[in-house]
């Protein structure tokens, strides 16, 4: 008979400890043991002896491996065929984290509906099976009568692997992780215990019958994934879907995809009748503005494989206080002071005594060093009151000499700064290599140091 031992484990990294301790020995954080009530076996000898009468896997070398290729199903979602690298892998296991209210359920109702021919099983702790329909409805889904869609309402994983064997689904999402137990443990749904176990038990089903299955999971107010970090290592990707509840844009980021690239990004607007992909992202994140701005640039970035174009917005002004403020929105901080050094020591500026904001527009985050150039423009413009024209754009990466330095796979930025019609971009001159044949509409123009750029646009 089993018998009942409560067990202590680290919410932050799943270490586990038969006694309570205030700091973790592995991961070195406070105050994150929460006591778990196991149900251990009479003996663990005994189950090794019957796993191995029944027979055990047998090893086999590379060679005998049977290759299958890279089987992937596409959806008709291409932001999500992006961020996955290229389509749904059977027998993987995914996990969408992101805020409450964000629309990951959204996304995966969307996802479901969309995939006709394919015979999906929803399955939902947190809303009922009308509430899911209401869902569908107001999402005008027109699959919302398809009979290969099933929804599940259920938390006992053992009654979810049965309803799975009737309905024998080719792609099962859960809704979430942590509104499930299984009744192999005696604690509460949402514990450690019991998220890891729930995520083991369908890892084991998805490997076994190669059919793939998409997790929902919570965050924590830090805005990392709730529950142990052993769930993150368990799956096979991690996706984020993360933005501003009060803005409309959307963006799905890769954090694990043993798949595929990890530096993937996919993009959605958040509307009344659910998510819309943007294809086009540049053209939402260059705002639409009346006359000639100053402070006002267009940088060249990337994302992944995914190049972008973004605007850049600075304000240069007298501090009014004694300490002038620096403060950038979607871009770093540590970066932006190296920037205002190169600025006042190599370039004369003087913004010792100026308050200066630095805003991403759309509310990226960008870390591509590549809109250096772009970002030291637009504060110069807004320093001097001078606007910079329209039709220019920026990429280059600016050294502490104040040199232009050569950034990665500059003939993409140039491609995608032609498709919208900009008439000239600023980059290195060491890029020059490979953009010498080159011939289109825009101009590409190289320069070798910051002042010559300035000396350029400003006279």
């Amino acid at each position: 008979m089993a018998k009942s031992k409560s067990l202590f484990y680290c919410q932050s990294c799943g270490h586990e400890s038969a006694k309570w301790m205030g700091k973790c020995p592995s991961c070195q954080s406070w105050n994150t043991f929460v006591e778990e009530v196991v149900s251990k076996q009479e003996d663990p000898r005994e189950q090794w002896k019957a796993s191995s009468e029944k027979g055990a896997a047998k090893a086999v070398t590379l060679p005998e491996i049977p290759s299958e290729g890279d089987f992937r199903v596409a959806t008709s979602d291409q932001e999500l065929n992006r961020v996955l690298g290229g389509g749904i892998i059977p027998g993987s296991l995914v996990l969408i984290g992101g805020e409450p209210g964000i629309g990951k359920s959204t996304l995966m109702l969307q996802l479901g509906m969309s995939l006709i021919g394919m015979n999906v099983l929803y399955v939902s702790g947190e809303e009922s099976a009308q509430q899911i329909k209401m869902r569908a409805e107001r999402l005008n889904l027109q699959q919302s009568t398809s009979p290969h869609f099933k929804v599940l309402t259920e938390t006992n994983t053992r009654s979810i692997f049965n309803a799975i064997e009737s309905a024998m689904p080719q792609l099962v999402v859960i809704d979430s992780i942590q509104t499930l137990f299984s009744p192999q443990l005696d604690s509460l749904a949402g514990g450690v215990g019991q998220v890891r176990q729930c995520a083991a038990e369908f890892m084991k089903f998805a490997k076994e019958t190669n059919i793939p299955v998409f997790m929902v999971g919570h965050i924590t107010k830090d805005g990392t994934l709730a529950g142990p970090k052993v769930l993150e290592h368990m799956v096979d990707t991690v996706l984020q879907f993360e933005g501003d509840r009060h803005l409309t844009y959307r963006i799905l980021r890769t954090i694990k995809n043993r798949f595929g690239s990890t530096s993937e990004i996919g993009i959605y607007e958040m509307l009344g009748n659910g998510l819309r992909e943007v294809s086009n992202p540049s053209e939402i994140l260059i705002s639409q503005k009346e006359g000639k701005v100053t402070g006002a640039t267009i940088g060249a970035t990337m994302e992944g494989n995914r190049p972008l174009l973004i605007e850049i917005q600075s304000l240069v002004s007298t501090a009014s206080y004694g300490t002038p403020q620096r403060t950038p929105t979607g871009f770093d901080h540590k970066r932006l002071n190296m920037l205002l050094a190169v600025l006042e020591k190599r370039c004369g500026f003087r913004l010792g005594t100026q308050d200066v904001f630095v805003n991403m527009a759309g509310g990226l985050t960008v870390e591509d060093p590549a809109i250096d150039l772009a970002v030291c423009v637009s504060i110069i413009s807004s320093l001097e009151e001078m606007p910079v024209s329209e039709k220019s754009c920026f990429a280059a990466e600016i050294g502490l000499g104040g040199e232009l330095r050569a950034v990665n796979r500059i003939d993409q930025r140039i491609s995608e700064a032609e498709k919208l019609g900009f008439e000239e971009i600023f980059i290195s001159r060491y890029n020059n290599k490979t953009t010498e044949t080159r011939k289109g509409r825009i101009q590409v123009k190289t320069f070798g140091k910051l002042t010559d750029v300035f000396a350029e646009l400003f006279g």
